[in-house]
């Protein structure tokens, strides 16, 4: 085994702090929506309005508790970094991974940004692999930083031996 291979290991750079704004609206979108799907049939219907509204309240509650912790603590855990031989993450907030991609064995790299990730002036990186656990996802940089990575990672890729399988 080689002494230079990638190791696992904890990421040193975390995500954009405006993550935090852009999650957590995110899950505040998700909760007015679940909530008002609840609200609607309680106001049209008599019969089952209490269990709708109650439903509701429990839906809308834990949705705002969701929203409120869920945006710090993944802040917390979301981490990256890319070196000369890997790019490293560390993910989730309930079940959390760590994953390191070495560059000879990525495939692709391509950046997105959705409507609130605009808004915020995000960008999300995808960095996909011959793994069979998938693509690793850098999400929540700032949009300038996310082409940055990409367009390193593009020219590093390109520049190390391997065929990426």
């Amino acid at each position: 085994m080689s002494t230079d291979a990638p190791r696992l290991r904890p990421p040193h750079h975390r995500v954009d702090r405006r993550a935090i704004l852009w999650w957590a609206t995110r899950s505040l979108a998700v909760t007015v929506v679940l909530t008002a799907v609840l609200v609607v049939p309680a106001i049209i219907w008599e019969p089952p309005r209490t269990w709708f509204l109650l439903s509701a309240a429990a839906v809308g509650g834990i949705g705002l508790l969701i929203t409120f912790l869920m945006p710090q603590w993944r802040y917390r855990v979301h981490r990256w970094e890319v070196t000369d031989t890997a790019v490293y993450t560390s993910s989730g907030w309930i079940w959390q991974e760590w994953r390191v991609a070495p560059m000879s064995r990525i495939q692709t790299v391509d950046t997105a940004r959705g409507p609130l990730q605009r808004m915020f002036g995000l960008s999300s990186i995808t960095v996909t692999t011959a793994s069979a656990a998938g693509p690793i996802e850098i999400a929540g940089l700032d949009h300038a930083q996310a082409t940055e990575v990409a367009q390193r990672l593009t020219e590093t890729t390109q520049a190390t031996p391997g065929d990426a399988t």
